[in-house]
Protein backbone atom coordinates (compact mmCIF):
# COMPACT_ATOMS: atom_id res chain seq x y z
CA UNK A 1 0.00 0.00 0.00
CA UNK A 2 1.34 3.66 -0.65
CA UNK A 3 0.04 6.63 0.90
CA UNK A 4 1.12 9.95 0.64
CA UNK A 5 1.34 13.01 3.09
CA UNK A 6 1.93 16.27 0.96
CA UNK A 7 2.98 18.79 3.53
CA UNK A 8 3.48 22.41 3.33
CA UNK A 9 5.92 24.28 4.86
CA UNK A 10 6.36 27.83 6.11
CA UNK A 11 2.28 28.42 7.12
CA UNK A 12 2.88 32.07 8.83
CA UNK A 13 5.52 32.76 6.49
CA UNK A 14 3.57 35.67 4.52
CA UNK A 15 -0.14 36.36 3.93
CA UNK A 16 0.57 35.14 0.48
CA UNK A 17 1.81 32.06 1.72
CA UNK A 18 -0.87 31.21 3.90
CA UNK A 19 -3.33 31.89 1.16
CA UNK A 20 -1.72 29.68 -1.24
CA UNK A 21 -2.00 26.87 1.55
CA UNK A 22 -4.91 27.40 2.12
CA UNK A 23 -6.52 27.42 -1.39
CA UNK A 24 -4.32 24.07 -2.12
CA UNK A 25 -5.78 22.47 0.46
CA UNK A 26 -9.27 23.36 -0.59
CA UNK A 27 -8.76 22.69 -4.36
CA UNK A 28 -5.88 20.51 -4.77
CA UNK A 29 -3.86 17.83 -2.59
CA UNK A 30 -2.52 19.69 0.01
CA UNK A 31 -3.14 17.98 2.90
CA UNK A 32 -1.42 19.25 6.05
CA UNK A 33 1.25 22.19 6.79
CA UNK A 34 3.60 23.08 9.32
CA UNK A 35 3.02 26.73 11.28
CA UNK A 36 5.56 29.11 12.15
CA UNK A 37 5.15 30.09 15.59
CA UNK A 38 7.63 33.29 14.68
CA UNK A 39 6.16 34.12 10.90
CA UNK A 40 5.39 37.44 9.99
CA UNK A 41 1.75 36.35 8.95
CA UNK A 42 1.13 34.39 12.09
CA UNK A 43 -2.60 36.21 13.20
CA UNK A 44 -3.61 35.42 9.15
CA UNK A 45 -2.37 32.15 9.30
CA UNK A 46 -3.89 30.83 12.71
CA UNK A 47 -7.10 32.01 11.56
CA UNK A 48 -7.13 30.55 8.73
CA UNK A 49 -6.32 27.28 10.29
CA UNK A 50 -9.17 27.66 12.88
CA UNK A 51 -11.68 28.21 10.18
CA UNK A 52 -9.93 24.81 8.11
CA UNK A 53 -10.23 22.05 10.41
CA UNK A 54 -9.69 19.57 7.69
CA UNK A 55 -6.03 20.76 6.99
CA UNK A 56 -3.85 19.34 9.54
CA UNK A 57 -1.95 21.75 11.41
CA UNK A 58 1.96 20.80 12.81
CA UNK A 59 4.82 23.07 14.34
CA UNK A 60 7.48 24.46 12.23
CA UNK A 61 10.40 24.89 14.62
CA UNK A 62 12.57 27.86 13.48
CA UNK A 63 15.96 27.43 15.20
CA UNK A 64 17.35 29.20 11.92
CA UNK A 65 16.26 32.62 9.98
CA UNK A 66 13.97 33.99 12.49
CA UNK A 67 14.42 35.44 16.01
CA UNK A 68 13.42 33.44 19.14
CA UNK A 69 10.04 33.46 21.09
CA UNK A 70 12.01 33.31 23.92
CA UNK A 71 14.31 36.29 25.68
CA UNK A 72 17.54 35.87 23.02
CA UNK A 73 19.51 36.40 26.36
CA UNK A 74 17.98 33.32 27.73
CA UNK A 75 19.36 30.83 24.88
CA UNK A 76 21.91 32.27 23.97
CA UNK A 77 23.52 29.06 22.25
CA UNK A 78 21.37 29.57 19.75
CA UNK A 79 21.52 33.60 18.59
CA UNK A 80 23.86 34.50 15.78
CA UNK A 81 26.89 35.52 17.31
CA UNK A 82 27.08 38.54 15.20
CA UNK A 83 23.20 39.45 15.77
CA UNK A 84 22.22 38.54 18.82
CA UNK A 85 18.65 39.05 19.01
CA UNK A 86 18.02 36.72 15.34
CA UNK A 87 18.96 32.83 15.29
CA UNK A 88 21.90 32.00 13.07
CA UNK A 89 20.99 32.31 9.22
CA UNK A 90 21.22 28.43 7.73
CA UNK A 91 21.12 25.20 9.48
CA UNK A 92 25.18 24.86 8.41
CA UNK A 93 26.28 27.04 10.68
CA UNK A 94 23.74 25.86 13.21
CA UNK A 95 25.70 22.43 12.39
CA UNK A 96 28.82 23.57 13.05
CA UNK A 97 28.09 25.37 16.50
CA UNK A 98 26.72 21.73 17.10
CA UNK A 99 29.98 20.06 16.20
CA UNK A 100 31.88 22.13 18.38
CA UNK A 101 29.72 21.78 21.44
CA UNK A 102 28.57 25.46 21.23
CA UNK A 103 24.54 24.33 21.60
CA UNK A 104 22.74 24.05 24.57
CA UNK A 105 20.55 21.21 24.58
CA UNK A 106 18.17 22.65 27.65
CA UNK A 107 18.46 26.16 25.69
CA UNK A 108 16.91 24.37 22.45
CA UNK A 109 14.25 22.81 24.18
CA UNK A 110 13.10 25.85 26.21
CA UNK A 111 12.42 27.48 22.97
CA UNK A 112 10.81 24.71 20.75
CA UNK A 113 8.81 24.51 24.09
CA UNK A 114 7.49 28.18 23.62
CA UNK A 115 6.83 27.90 20.35
CA UNK A 116 4.87 25.20 20.69
CA UNK A 117 2.82 26.84 23.84
CA UNK A 118 2.84 30.21 21.48
CA UNK A 119 0.45 28.09 18.43
CA UNK A 120 -1.39 26.07 21.89
CA UNK A 121 -2.44 28.72 23.47
CA UNK A 122 -3.86 30.21 19.95
CA UNK A 123 -6.29 27.28 19.96
CA UNK A 124 -4.12 24.84 17.45
CA UNK A 125 -4.32 21.63 17.77
CA UNK A 126 -0.73 20.46 16.65
CA UNK A 127 -0.84 17.21 14.33
CA UNK A 128 2.69 16.84 14.46
CA UNK A 129 6.30 18.57 14.12
CA UNK A 130 9.02 19.11 11.85
CA UNK A 131 11.47 22.47 11.28
CA UNK A 132 12.58 25.20 9.15
CA UNK A 133 15.93 24.14 6.85
CA UNK A 134 15.41 20.54 8.29
CA UNK A 135 17.49 21.57 11.43
CA UNK A 136 16.01 18.15 13.18
CA UNK A 137 18.35 16.42 11.40
CA UNK A 138 20.73 17.54 13.99
CA UNK A 139 20.84 14.79 17.05
CA UNK A 140 21.10 17.71 20.01
CA UNK A 141 18.22 19.79 17.59
CA UNK A 142 16.12 16.07 17.30
CA UNK A 143 16.39 15.17 21.16
CA UNK A 144 15.16 18.45 22.44
CA UNK A 145 12.11 19.01 19.99
CA UNK A 146 11.17 15.14 20.55
CA UNK A 147 11.02 16.03 24.34
CA UNK A 148 9.18 18.80 23.77
CA UNK A 149 6.97 17.26 20.95
CA UNK A 150 5.89 14.54 23.44
CA UNK A 151 5.44 16.61 26.27
CA UNK A 152 2.80 18.77 24.85
CA UNK A 153 0.57 15.75 23.50
CA UNK A 154 2.19 15.51 19.71
CA UNK A 155 2.34 12.28 17.96
CA UNK A 156 4.10 12.37 14.96
CA UNK A 157 7.28 13.83 13.68
CA UNK A 158 8.71 14.46 10.11
CA UNK A 159 11.52 11.53 9.24
CA UNK A 160 13.87 14.02 7.18
CA UNK A 161 15.31 11.81 5.48
CA UNK A 162 15.32 11.62 1.41
CA UNK A 163 15.31 7.77 0.15
CA UNK A 164 17.68 7.27 -2.72
CA UNK A 165 14.49 6.24 -5.16
CA UNK A 166 13.25 9.95 -4.84
CA UNK A 167 16.92 11.07 -5.10
CA UNK A 168 17.04 9.40 -8.75
CA UNK A 169 13.73 10.01 -9.77
CA UNK A 170 14.90 14.07 -9.35
CA UNK A 171 17.69 13.52 -11.68
CA UNK A 172 16.44 14.92 -15.00
CA UNK A 173 15.88 18.16 -13.38
CA UNK A 174 19.29 18.57 -12.06
CA UNK A 175 21.36 22.26 -11.79
CA UNK A 176 24.62 22.72 -10.10
CA UNK A 177 22.51 23.48 -7.17
CA UNK A 178 20.43 20.78 -6.99
CA UNK A 179 22.66 18.14 -7.59
CA UNK A 180 24.88 19.73 -4.70
CA UNK A 181 21.99 19.74 -2.60
CA UNK A 182 21.57 16.23 -3.45
CA UNK A 183 25.03 14.82 -2.62
CA UNK A 184 24.25 16.72 0.78
CA UNK A 185 21.08 14.65 1.42
CA UNK A 186 22.65 11.52 0.24
CA UNK A 187 25.69 12.19 2.96
CA UNK A 188 23.14 12.93 5.61
CA UNK A 189 21.53 9.86 5.50
CA UNK A 190 24.06 7.98 7.47
CA UNK A 191 22.62 9.74 10.48
CA UNK A 192 19.37 8.06 9.65
CA UNK A 193 19.89 4.84 12.29
CA UNK A 194 20.64 7.40 14.96
CA UNK A 195 17.69 9.34 14.72
CA UNK A 196 15.38 6.60 14.58
CA UNK A 197 17.11 5.65 17.69
CA UNK A 198 15.99 8.91 19.02
CA UNK A 199 12.14 8.76 17.52
CA UNK A 200 11.69 5.59 19.05
CA UNK A 201 12.78 6.31 22.46
CA UNK A 202 9.94 9.04 22.48
CA UNK A 203 7.46 6.94 20.90
CA UNK A 204 6.05 9.45 18.31
CA UNK A 205 4.96 8.45 14.78
CA UNK A 206 6.84 8.97 11.62
CA UNK A 207 6.23 8.49 7.60
CA UNK A 208 9.13 6.01 5.74
CA UNK A 209 10.74 9.15 4.66
CA UNK A 210 10.87 12.26 2.88
CA UNK A 211 10.51 13.28 -1.18
CA UNK A 212 11.64 16.42 -2.73
CA UNK A 213 13.76 17.69 -0.47
CA UNK A 214 16.36 17.13 -3.17
CA UNK A 215 14.70 18.90 -5.74
CA UNK A 216 13.88 21.80 -3.34
CA UNK A 217 12.64 24.95 -5.43
CA UNK A 218 12.36 22.35 -8.50
CA UNK A 219 9.40 20.93 -7.88
CA UNK A 220 6.73 21.20 -11.37
CA UNK A 221 4.22 18.92 -12.56
CA UNK A 222 7.12 16.92 -14.39
CA UNK A 223 9.13 15.99 -11.41
CA UNK A 224 6.40 15.21 -9.45
CA UNK A 225 4.79 12.74 -11.72
CA UNK A 226 8.13 10.92 -11.79
CA UNK A 227 7.90 10.72 -8.06
CA UNK A 228 4.73 9.05 -7.68
CA UNK A 229 6.00 6.91 -10.49
CA UNK A 230 8.68 5.65 -8.49
CA UNK A 231 7.16 5.46 -5.20
CA UNK A 232 7.18 2.08 -3.61
CA UNK A 233 4.81 1.06 -0.84
CA UNK A 234 4.86 3.09 2.67
CA UNK A 235 4.25 6.18 3.65
CA UNK A 236 6.02 9.06 2.52
CA UNK A 237 6.10 12.65 2.98
CA UNK A 238 6.32 15.15 0.08
CA UNK A 239 7.49 18.58 1.53
CA UNK A 240 6.45 21.48 -0.45
CA UNK A 241 6.54 25.40 -0.58
CA UNK A 242 3.26 26.78 -2.15
CA UNK A 243 3.21 30.49 -2.45
CA UNK A 244 1.90 33.52 -4.15
CA UNK A 245 5.23 35.54 -5.16
CA UNK A 246 4.15 39.31 -3.77
CA UNK A 247 5.80 42.28 -2.35
CA UNK A 248 5.85 40.32 1.13
CA UNK A 249 7.36 37.09 -0.18
CA UNK A 250 9.78 39.27 -2.44
CA UNK A 251 10.82 40.81 0.83
CA UNK A 252 11.20 37.66 2.84
CA UNK A 253 14.85 36.14 3.39
CA UNK A 254 13.69 33.09 1.82
CA UNK A 255 15.55 31.57 -1.50
CA UNK A 256 12.42 30.47 -2.14
CA UNK A 257 10.51 33.07 -4.70
CA UNK A 258 9.39 32.26 -8.37
CA UNK A 259 9.46 28.72 -7.34
CA UNK A 260 6.50 29.16 -4.41
CA UNK A 261 4.19 30.34 -7.21
CA UNK A 262 5.06 27.21 -9.56
CA UNK A 263 4.44 24.91 -6.51
CA UNK A 264 1.20 26.40 -6.17
CA UNK A 265 0.09 26.13 -9.47
CA UNK A 266 1.12 22.13 -9.10
CA UNK A 267 -0.84 22.15 -5.85
CA UNK A 268 -4.07 23.55 -6.01
CA UNK A 269 -4.92 21.58 -9.30
CA UNK A 270 -7.22 18.79 -9.02
CA UNK A 271 -6.07 17.57 -12.06
CA UNK A 272 -2.91 16.94 -9.41
CA UNK A 273 -4.89 15.07 -6.89
CA UNK A 274 -6.29 12.85 -10.22
CA UNK A 275 -2.92 12.03 -11.02
CA UNK A 276 -2.80 11.10 -7.30
CA UNK A 277 -5.33 8.76 -7.68
CA UNK A 278 -4.59 7.12 -11.05
CA UNK A 279 -1.52 5.81 -9.58
CA UNK A 280 -3.14 4.05 -6.95
CA UNK A 281 -1.45 6.13 -4.05
CA UNK A 282 -4.07 7.30 -0.70
CA UNK A 283 -3.37 10.65 -0.01
CA UNK A 284 -3.33 11.37 3.96
CA UNK A 285 -2.54 14.35 6.32
CA UNK A 286 -0.34 13.73 9.59
CA UNK A 287 -3.55 13.12 11.40
CA UNK A 288 -4.19 9.69 10.11
CA UNK A 289 -0.50 8.64 10.54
Amino acid sequence: MRRLIINADDFGMTSGVNRAIAEAHRDGCVSSTTLMATGAALSDAVAIARATPTLATGCHVVLVDGRPVSDPAAVPSLVDPRATDRFRSRVPRLALAAIRGKLSEKEIYQEVSAQLERLISQGISLSHVDSHQHSHILPVVARAVLKAASEHGIRAFRNPFEPAWAVAASRSSWSLRSASRSFQVTLLRTWKGRLAGIVSRYGLSTPDGSIGIAATGFLDRKLFARLLHAMPDGTWELITHPGYHDRDLAAATTRLKESRAVEFQLLSSPETRRMIEKHGIALISYREL
